[in-house]
């Protein structure tokens, strides 16, 4: 799997700067109240940097924003880096300025030269972030960055707050890697093993197969993944952080590892990028990599449901009823809104074993949340507000864009069937919320609950701030805080 870029932190050696290959990184407010490195780069380059700093093509830079000073005199570097930012200044600003280190970041590696940043562990995760590359399938000579060298006031303090953000990144990676994967890869048998190999970090790890799966009456899951070859399964991922026998909080994801729409076929047009609809499974995955790997003081359950949907001759039709786990029935209207039945089993059983204190599910659900929503925000939908305010504000914090949407009886009417309980779509109009609605039909009255439709942030067609282009990791930082501030104190 992919790993972030290694960091060392190391204390200020201002001798050492005329020696220094590769790339020297400098951080700049103005042509005043430069450190004392900045400064003797600065005569090394016979004034040079300082000319710039005070110039107006560095004042039209925003914050975060960076430049390159190429083949500078007086030093050994191939380029010195400038990027404006304040020695005091947000969160996102400083991730901003260190993934302006790494798009720039190269096989000959950087010196960032960070003395006195209030900031310099949130410059190493931005850093970190966004030099992910996704690489295992390209043949010839791998382009791996270079070593990444810090200077800071205090190395073992910086590094002491940068750890945490190492095992989140190292989580964020994990979840990547899954979504970017091909589904020849990535089939059902492969995403179980990936997650049993992490009970080597401590998780305690279940994978239940289908024999187990059909004793358990969860025919909504079945339903979809009976015209794969690839057996359906559930695995079951436990991280006992927090107080002995206390009930945990789950999380539980979709995990479908390839959707060609089944009998109800999507168009070829971009079929190619249903890769990603385990996307919802993929960060319930690297949210749990990076509770184990920080070892948090909680107790956390990610359960996800692993199907492939398929057409072939065994497949569920249009028409077609199915019990759940729960006991429901439910008329398959269309075979492309399959991930509502996978997650209805994997709700309820979550709720019959393990009682958790509130459940938050992720999936890339539906279309129409990108059509409301676009791919600034996931949807975020709640039967509980106070959980649901808990999960904005950590999102707000990592700087994960989410957007609460509505829900109510009138959109739930819209599932009424003439057959059975309930059908699997209400119609076009409000189809992300339709969804929405017909998962709270499995989580209980008194079980704190949110749905978060991914469907347009979980993969992007161009780059973010923290991410190239392809799988974003949505969702591993934020949820990662939610357990944090809610169960740990901090």
């Amino acid at each position: 799997m992919s790993h972030p870029v290694p960091i060392q932190f190391r204390a200020t050696d201002l001798e050492a700067l005329p020696a220094l290959a590769g790339r020297i990184v400098v951080f700049a407010d103005g042509p005043t109240g430069l450190t004392p490195a900045v400064r003797r780069l600065d005569r090394l380059m016979r004034g040079g940097l300082g000319r710039f700093v005070a110039s107006e093509a560095f004042g039209k830079m925003k914050a975060g924003e960076a430049l390159d000073l190429a083949w500078p005199a007086g030093l050994a570097a191939e380029a010195v880096q400038v990027v404006r930012l304040p020695k005091r200044c947000e969160i996102a600003v400083a991730r901003k300025a260190g993934a302006a280190v790494a798009k720039a970041l190269g096989a000959s590696g950087a010196t960032v030269l960070a003395e006195g940043h209030a900031q310099a562990a949130e410059i190493a995760f931005g850093l970190a972030m966004r030099a992910y590359d996704f690489t295992p399938h390209k043949t010839g000579e791998a382009k791996v960055p270079g070593p990444v060298v810090m200077m800071v006031t205090n190395p073992e303090a910086v590094a002491a707050a940068a750890s945490p953000g190492a095992a989140v990144a190292e989580g964020v990676f994990f979840t990547r890697d899954l979504v970017n994967e091909p589904a020849n890869i990535l089939t059902t048998y492969d995403f179980a093993a990936r997650l049993a190999a992490m009970q080597e970090l401590g998780l305690e790890v279940e994978i239940l197969e289908e024999e187990q799966l059909e004793k358990l009456g969860m025919g909504a899951l079945l339903g979809v993944g009976q015209g794969s070859e690839s057996p359906s399964k559930v695995v079951v991922m436990q991280w006992h952080g927090g107080e002995k026998g206390a009930a945990p909080f789950a999380l539980v994801g979709k995990g479908v590892v390839f959707d060609t729409g089944g009998i109800s076929i999507k168009p070829a047009g971009g079929m190619e990028e249903m890769t990603m609809d385990m996307g919802g499974a993929g960060v319930v995955a690297g949210v749990m990599r990076t509770l184990a790997l920080r070892k948090a003081k909680a107790n956390v359950v990610g359960l996800v449901g692993l199907v492939e949907n398929m057409p072939d001759g065994r497949a569920q039709r249009p028409g077609d009823v199915v019990r759940s786990m729960k006991g429901d029935t439910i008329e398959v209207i269309n075979t492309d809104a399959e991930g509502r039945l996978v997650l209805a089993d994997v709700l309820w059983y979550t709720q019959e074993r393990f009682k958790p204190t509130g459940i938050i599910d992720l999936a890339t659900l539906t279309g129409a949340i990108i059509i409301a929503l676009g791919h600034e925000n996931t949807g975020v939908f709640s039967n509980d507000d106070e959980l649901c305010n808990a999960f904005l504000k950590a999102a707000r914090a990592e700087g994960e864009g989410a957007w609460r949407m509505p829900m109510g009886d009138a959109y739930d009417a819209k599932l009424k069937s003439r057959i059975a309980d309930m059908m699997n779509v209400g119609g076009r109009d409000g189809g992300s919320i339709t969804a929405a609605q017909f998962l709270q039909r499995f989580v209980k009255k008194d079980v704190p609950w949110i749905h978060l439709d991914i469907a347009g942030t979980a993969l992007l067609k161009g780059d973010s701030t923290l991410a190239p282009k392809g799988a974003t990791g949505w969702g591993v930082m934020a949820l990662n805080r939610l357990i944090r501030d809610r169960f740990e104190g901090k």
